[in-house]
């Protein structure tokens, strides 16, 4: 055989025989697929842990990185970095207070007052539905989420006593709705949570944590005491936190600590995962109650849960309909780190990372999707359409949320988070500013599935008043009059053109009278909008966690926003004086008057001056 024509044919068959590999070779890896999103989600640096079944009884760990882990050094991500997971903190909070629970340490059903005697709670509803150990667990007790002092404050040291976060507890710890009946988060909350476990325990919660909880879950590479990537005391084995500018962000101590503080690697999230998806046994013994274990992620109470939606939170587990699929999860954001955890109890497959950098505009579900592509998470079969109560169409009109999850921004929420509840033919349809609109397909009774959900995601309701509620398990909206939020959204649009006309005539005014613009009447009104600016670099140069602060900058800030109305004043007064008016002066004063009304309305929500440390 000629020797050219054996060579063809050995290459034939050697590529027969390596197509196979070729071919696999070529698909998208998961490392690369994670790299892509990184790449143009504009993303650090990530670790992840995936927890598959490989029998009936083994789970198959799989770790990875990718990214870097310092974006100033270089250095790589590698599954051996340890990162901080923000709120995924409570979902470990929240088993180390089921222990207790176990142990008989802690009674879930009892008021809270029972622990924290000299912590009043503001509790209308006090004395028939006290606000109890599981209210705080589920986050429903009806407290406000935070303040912004709680969280972005140079105060705070790593071992600030708990109680330093509630210094007016009979304002702070103000219930809004009655205690277990609406889902509402709160990072206040789990804070009494950690206060919970010190007045049981003796002993700082973080410590308790680390030597009674962490050990029997084999994370051994993790801890509930502060650590920081700079400093005398600063973990070199611990990942930076980046913002959208690429810019690096040390970790910094919080009021709110057990809300938010934790960190652990990849390793032991997959431990964690682990013991999440068993019964609560841990080497032949009972560490929790398996009945606890069952109820995680369940809500119960809520009224909500009680007219048959699924969907909500319970005991630091919140039930996520995403991506075709049905998973338990607990998402986590801290200042440059976002993370998840979901798990998928029915095939047992988890999922967990971290992510080192906190972006506005980046979309993190893709990630989510990623990882669900990659354990071939099988995609929830949707219920059947059935027909909606007769009486549903009653449901329609405008709502507001109740309770806002920040009580200080309520009128934010009233103003830009309202919903819309359309009914036309029986089809009905959800629409907001913040979103496009959705669909909401009747699965009979009040229970809808949104067009972007494969299970129920929305109930309508009746409260105990009798006022319309729908509710998708974390968010309760209110129906209210169509008037009353258009006087809302007028006020907002007559404030913004009366802000307009006068900054942009306070421009021509100095242009075309120069000397003498300061004695013209529209003055005053248009100095006090040009202040507004004054904080902005002010705020620049100081650190982000001092935005709760009382600072050079939150000083002018509030300042600034009190004289607002006062030059509105000044210009309306000024114009009243004036016997000769002309069209242009009447406009100017119209405008005034428009940015003044604004200012009322705002204050009387509270936010006028606006005092960021309060």
């Amino acid at each position: 055989m000629p020797i050219s024509l054996t060579r063809h044919l050995a290459s034939l068959l050697l590529a027969l025989v390596l197509a196979p590999a070729l071919c696999q070779a070529n698909e998208p890896t998961l490392q690369s697929n994670i790299e892509q999103v990184l790449a143009e989600e504009g993303l650090i640096g990530i670790s992840w842990a995936l927890l598959d079944r490989n029998d009936e009884v083994t789970l198959e760990v799989m770790l990875g990185a990718a990214g870097l882990r310092d974006n100033a050094s270089g250095a790589p991500f590698t599954t051996d970095t340890r990162f901080h997971v923000g709120s995924i903190a409570k979902s470990l909070l929240a088993t180390g207070v089921l222990r207790l629970a176990t142990t008989g340490a802690i009674d879930l059903y009892a008021p809270v007052n029972r622990y924290l005697p000299d912590l009043p709670i503001n509790n209308a509803w006090q004395n028939e539905t006290p606000v109890t150990v599981r209210h705080l667990l589920d986050h429903t007790s009806g407290l406000d989420d935070t303040r912004l002092w709680q969280m972005f404050s140079e105060r705070p040291e790593p071992d600030t006593p708990l109680a330093a976060a509630f210094p007016e507890p009979e304002a702070l710890l103000r219930i809004r709705v009655r205690p277990g009946s609406r889902f509402s988060y709160s990072n206040m909350g789990y804070t009494l949570l950690g206060m919970i476990i010190e007045a049981v325990t003796g002993e700082r919660y973080e410590t308790w944590l680390d030597r009674q909880l962490l050990p029997p879950l084999s994370m051994h590479d993790s801890t509930f005491l502060f650590t920081t990537q700079e400093g005398d005391s600063a973990d070199p084995t611990l990942a930076w936190g980046h913002v959208d500018d690429g810019s690096r962000y040390a970790s910094s101590p919080v009021f709110l600590r057990p809300a938010g503080q934790f960190t652990t690697t990849a390793g032991d999230l997959a431990r964690y995962m682990q013991f999440l998806l068993g019964d609560g046994v841990i080497e032949g013994r009972t560490f929790i109650d398996e009945t606890l274990m069952l109820a995680r992620g369940r809500p119960s109470t809520t009224q909500a849960a009680q007219a048959g939606l699924d969907a909500g939170y319970g005991l630091g587990l919140a039930r996520r309909d995403r991506h075709g699929v049905v998973g338990y999860c607990h998402g986590g954001d801290v200042v440059g780190f976002v993370a998840m955890l979901c798990l998928f109890p029915d095939e047992r497959k988890g999922f967990a990372y971290s992510i080192n950098t906190d972006s506005e505009t980046a979309d993190y579900e893709r990630i989510d999707g990623v990882l669900i592509d990659a354990l071939q998470i099988i995609e929830a079969a949707p219920p059947p359409s059935a027909e909606a109560a007769a009486d549903a169409g009653e449901w329609a009109g405008h709502y507001v949320l109740s309770p806002s999850r920040f009580e200080t921004f309520a009128w934010l929420d009233t103003v830009f988070g309202s919903i819309r509840i359309l009914e036309k033919g029986g089809a009905f349809t959800m629409s907001s500013l913040q979103r496009s609109d959705r669909q909401l397909r009747p699965l009979g009774g009040y229970l809808f599935a949104a067009n972007d959900r494969r299970t129920a995601s929305h109930v309508f309701m009746r409260g105990e008043e009798g006022e319309y509620l729908v509710s998708d398990g974390f968010n309760t909206f209110r129906k209210v009059p169509t008037g009353y939020l258009a006087a809302h959204w007028v006020s907002v649009s007559l404030g913004a053109v009366g802000f307009i006309w006068l900054f942009v005539t306070g421009i021509v005014s100095l242009v075309r009278y120069r000397a003498v613009a300061l004695h013209r009447p529209e003055t005053p009104a248009w100095i006090a909008l040009l202040l507004l600016f004054v904080p902005v670099p002010l705020f620049m140069t100081q650190s982000f966690m001092a935005m709760g602060d009382l600072t050079l900058a939150s000083g002018a800030l509030a300042a600034v926003t009190l004289l607002l109305p006062v030059g509105m004043a000044l210009t309306i007064l000024r114009i009243a004086k004036q016997s000769d008016r002309s069209r242009t002066t009447l406009l100017h004063g119209l405008a005034a008057a428009f940015v003044l009304q604004s200012c009322a309305v705002v204050a009387t929500a509270g936010l006028l001056p606006l005092r960021l440390w309060s």
